[in-house]
């Protein structure tokens, strides 16, 4: 699964990578979690890319509320194409969660009593992005407010994963950013072959302080080994 990352650098770090044609405002963020409003980056007019905030926690455009939300952060890459949940936004509605890395606990010993422990996942190279293929979805509710929301899509843990977690989110090939984000692109069976476990070589993790544990804190050594 994917419960918790982190979004930080420089704002033109992530326009490069992303390759986006508009500005946005985002401050760093070391502790994202659901329901929280977050970065995603979605297709424009001409094959554009754009960054807009949604909310974290996809709500399906037949919800009757917006609790839903909280219970759809993550869909799983095996069955995205067939739940009545996410379908239609798989077909239409792709996007990339950018992000610095992300948040897996693992259950640890420490003086006799069992802890989480939090370890953070980020790029081998120090300072590069994760762009998760998400979806997004418009719901509007009975008083008629429109609310943008999006989820993370996960899939197997490749070999650096299995020891914290069976899931990861699936992390794009920068290459193929370009065929996910396309919604003329209704090849599903081409869309869901990019749903797999990215390549443990370009990714490392470490152990990070218990603070992060609570979802409340915010701070940048949140990001630091220990």
């Amino acid at each position: 699964m994917c419960g918790r990352y982190a979004l930080h650098g420089p704002v033109s770090r992530i326009r490069e990578h992303f390759e986006l044609e508009d500005g946005f405002g985002f401050e760093p963020r070391y502790n994202i979690a659901p329901t929280a409003t977050v970065l995603i980056v979605k297709s424009g007019p001409h094959d554009k890319r754009l960054a807009r905030l949604h909310r974290w926690g996809l709500i399906p455009p037949w919800a009757k509320d917006a609790t839903i939300g909280a219970k759809l952060i993550n869909a799983r890459g095996e069955t995205v194409a067939e739940k009545p949940a996410f379908r239609t936004a798989f077909r239409r509605w792709r996007c990339i969660v950018p992000a610095s890395g992300f948040y897996e606990w693992k259950a640890a010993q420490e003086a006799g009593r069992t802890i989480r422990q939090p370890y953070f996942v980020r790029p081998a190279d120090d300072g590069d992005l994760f762009g998760f293929a998400g979806l997004s979805e418009r719901w509007v509710s009975p008083e008629g407010d429109e609310v943008h929301t999006c989820c993370i899509i996960t899939t197997d843990a490749n070999e650096l994963m299995i020891p914290l977690h069976d899931r990861m989110p699936v992390i794009l090939q920068a290459s193929d950013y370009a065929a996910w984000l396309d919604p003329g692109n209704a090849d599903v069976s081409g869309s869901r072959r990019l749903l797999r476990p990215a390549a443990a070589a370009g990714m490392t993790a470490y152990k990070v302080c218990r603070a992060v544990n609570s979802s409340r804190g915010e701070s940048p050594t949140f990001v630091e080994p220990i």
